[in-house]
């Protein structure tokens, strides 16, 4: 049923005063605090109501109620109006990200950080996908006889190690010498762009190497240059227990180990929540373990161009300042997009 404008004022101002105290709210304390003209008698009232409608709780110890995550998501999805940041915050956020636009994984460390402190919750990063990163440039080492290893780098700050084994011994001179052709050729191009096709034409140019040419391909292909290239970043980790929701020690302990757990930060940062604008908005009970159901996670991708290339969020209790972190994350998506295109 469709709340009436009287019951969404009362459960905005329930919502928006228990976010910041963390105390059940009662109706004289609605009453006193918001202009709503209504008598603390029918707001006890239609509290009730909402209650029994799934939109509040009541603890045992309490007469106050609380929000349910029912109420969080009405709230988020019609009430919530974005925050403000003023231009102080702005520029902080504008003149970090500039200092570092010449890195990716510089320029996340730095919104990470921005995040985290802005809203006192802990910020997370997905990586871009190496993959679909350009190669800066890469190098041939000699390690023995029948080992090589390939290290590349990215334009984006990524950097991946790999073990080649060869047939034959290659010298470290001859491979300097592959390193510079190789460099010349790939220098710009993702690792995607390297099929057989691209090698067929690499070996007319050097074509003393050209068994080595079709293991280096094969490595890269089959080996986990592209298959573990994401990784999971974290800022402000313990600010969740500066919330009393997380006093109990196996519960921050469990959520600490949470954000540990690749696979499961990665089923949880690309689950679909609430959706608005560019921020996807997940609340309690729609994350995918039992840790994750007292936060909510408010993600946003960025991209290069009109690519994604990953993701940052924010995680903090359901009893979270939606509005301001909405705020926060929309910004800096927005920046980190700016930056990262002028950087390629």
């Amino acid at each position: 049923m469709n709340l009436s404008g009287r019951k969404l004022k009362i459960l905005e101002a329930i919502i928006n005063d228990y976010i910041f105290s963390a105390e059940p709210i009662g109706s004289k304390s609605v009453s006193q605090n918001h202009d709503l003209n209504i008598s603390a008698a029918t707001i006890r009232n239609e509290m009730s109501d909402l209650e029994e409608l799934g939109y509040l709780a009541q603890p045992h110890t309490s007469s106050g109620r609380i929000p349910t995550e029912k109420g969080y998501r009405l709230y988020v999805e019609s009430m919530m109006q974005e925050g403000i940041l003023d231009g102080q915050q702005k520029r902080v956020i504008d003149d970090s990200l500039f200092r570092r636009h010449g890195e990716v994984q510089k320029l996340l460390d730095d919104a990470l950080r921005l995040m985290s402190e802005f809203t006192s919750y802990t910020a997370v990063a997905l990586t871009p996908k190496f993959n679909e990163s350009r190669i800066r440039n890469l190098q041939l080492v000699f390690v023995s006889s029948s080992n090589i290893m390939l290290i590349v780098v990215m334009e984006s700050g990524l950097i991946r190690n790999l073990i080649l084994n060869t047939s034959h011994e290659i010298s470290q001179d001859k491979l300097n010498i592959i390193s510079s052709m190789l460099n010349e050729r790939l220098s710009g191009k993702t690792i995607e762009q390297i099929d057989h096709r691209f090698i067929n034409y690499l070996k007319t140019k050097i074509y003393e190497y050209s068994e080595f040419l079709d293991q280096l391909l094969e490595g890269i292909s089959m080996n986990s240059l592209a298959l573990e290239d994401i990784e999971i970043l974290a800022e402000g980790k313990t600010n969740i227990l500066d919330f009393p929701e997380f006093n109990n020690i196996s519960k921050a302990r469990a959520f600490l180990d949470m954000l540990g757990q690749k696979d499961t930060m990665l089923q949880i940062l690309n689950s679909a929540g609430i959706q608005r604008e560019n921020i996807n908005i997940l609340i309690g009970a729609e994350n995918l373990c039992d840790i994750s159901k007292d936060c909510s996670i408010l993600t946003a991708t960025y991209k290069l161009g009109d690519k994604t290339i990953g993701k940052i969020g924010i995680i903090g209790p359901t009893r979270m300042d939606y509005s301001r972190v909405f705020s926060i994350m929309n910004y800096v998506s927005q920046r980190l997009d700016r930056f990262i295109k002028s950087e390629f």
